[in-house]
This record gives structure tokens, C-alpha cells and sequence, in this order.
């Protein structure tokens, strides 16, 4: 697990019930927590907390949670902002997010996939906080950009090591070639999708995965990083 220790985060949320179950959750895995029950409130804890994660609820009396987000990303500081809703209209989503929300969770939801959320996030914005992140066999070292797998040491290149951090980061999910193109090789990258094959037989090697277990091919549709 990673250490969350010093890591503060904002609970925004009309309905007690919500903020009480995810106050719990989060303190007991080491986070700092402060809580606000609409938007003004929100500002004002945000100003004076200083989060690195705001969970944000967006239909609120009074000040909804887009002219909270809005507010938020209008301050520049580096805040991490999950935007919490029981509506699932395309437009809302897209809503949050052009307005600087960081992902979008909606109700009902598991704390352990929005705790992935969080996790995904800090990783993302603000590395240093991480210690190391265990993904099943595999502990994961953001800040010295090393993986080992069940105990092991990987001699990785930085392309492997982005390839291979991505799929353990999406455990579950299918992950198409184009995909992983974008978000490993980058937008501007203009070779060839058959790099994605060379750079998973390349880990599958490294992995010991011959029976292709942990790295899964989904003909058609991509690859699917299964842990046990």
C-alpha cells in the first residue's frame, strides 16, 4: 500500500451520510481530512487546509460543485479535484472536466475505486508524496522509477517502465493499442502500433510470463493486465 500520511484531503458534500462513510475510510488510511458541507464553506476550508485532493460533489444548494471547481482552478494552486455526482449525463462530465476537474466519479460508487482514484491522481500531481505502491506482486517506486516484481529487481528502460506502470495502474481494464500509444509513446509519436507487441513480448520476457497470465492479448481489442 502507499503511505498517505501528510496528504490532506477536502470532503464537499451536502449529504452526512456520504461525508461521514468517506471520512472514516480515508482516516483510516492515513489521510488528513477536513470536511465542508456546501460550496462558500468549501473556499473557505480550501484556502485556509490547503488540500492536495478535493472530492467535490456537484449538485449542492446554493453554490454548485462546477462553480466550486471553477473557484478552485481560479486560485492556480495544485489541487487535485474528483468531482463526486449521482448524475451520469455525457454533458455533466463533460461540464466538470472543462472546467478543470481532474475525473469524475459517479453514485453509487466503492470506496476502493474511488480510493484508486485518489491514488491515480496523486500520482499523477504530486509524486514525491508516494512512498512505494505495491500493485499485487509488484511494488512500484515512483520517485526512483523502479519496479520490482515478487521481490525482483526489473532491469526496465524508461519506455518499459512507463508501459509497464500503465497497465499495472489500469489492472483489469482492456487497453487498446491506440491507447497505450497515447498515453506511453505520447500524441505526437508517428511510428508504427506493432511497437506495442515488440515492448509486451519484451515485459512477458522479463516477467517470466510465457503463458501470457499476467499480460493478457485480447485479439481485436488489446492488452489486460491481470494480477493475481
Amino acid at each position: 500500500m502507499a503511505s498517505f500520511k501528510g496528504i490532506k484531503i477536502l470532503l464537499v458534500d451536502d449529504e452526512p451520510n456520504i461525508v461521514q462513510f468517506l471520512e472514516l475510510g480515508l482516516l483510516n488510511e492515513g489521510f488528513e481530512i477536513c470536511t465542508a458541507h456546501d460550496g462558500e464553506s468549501a473556499l473557505q476550508e480550501a484556502a485556509s487546509f490547503k488540500p492536495h485532493v478535493v472530492i467535490l460533489d456537484v449538485m449542492m444548494p446554493g453554490m454548485n460543485g462546477f462553480e466550486v471547481c471553477h473557484a478552485l482552478r481560479a486560485t492556480g494552486d495544485n489541487i487535485a479535484v474528483i468531482m463526486l455526482t449521482a448524475k451520469d449525463e455525457i454533458d455533466d462530465r463533460v461540464k466538470g472536466l472543462t472546467l478543470g476537474a481532474d475525473d469524475y466519479v459517479v453514485k453509487p460508487f466503492s470506496f476502493s475505486e474511488l480510493l484508486a482514484r485518489i491514488g491515480a491522481r496523486l500520482r499523477n500531481q504530486f509524486p514525491n508524496l508516494l512512498g512505494e505502491v505495491a500493485y499485487g506482486p509488484f511494488l512500484l517506486d515512483d520517485r526512483r522509477k523502479a519496479l520490482s516484481y515478487m521481490d525482483r529487481i526489473l532491469a526496465l528502460s524508461p519506455t518499459e517502465y512507463e508501459l509497464l506502470r500503465f497497465l499495472l495502474m489500469n489492472n483489469g481494464v482492456v487497453l487498446s493499442k491506440a491507447l497505450i500509444l497515447e498515453k506511453v509513446w505520447g500524441y505526437n509519436f508517428g511510428g508504427e502500433e506493432n511497437i506495442v507487441e515488440v515492448y509486451i513480448r519484451s515485459l512477458r520476457d522479463k516477467l517470466n510470463d510465457k503463458e501470457h497470465r499476467l499480460i493478457r492479448t485480447l485479439r481485436g481489442a488489446g492488452y489486460r493486465m491481470d494480477l493475481p
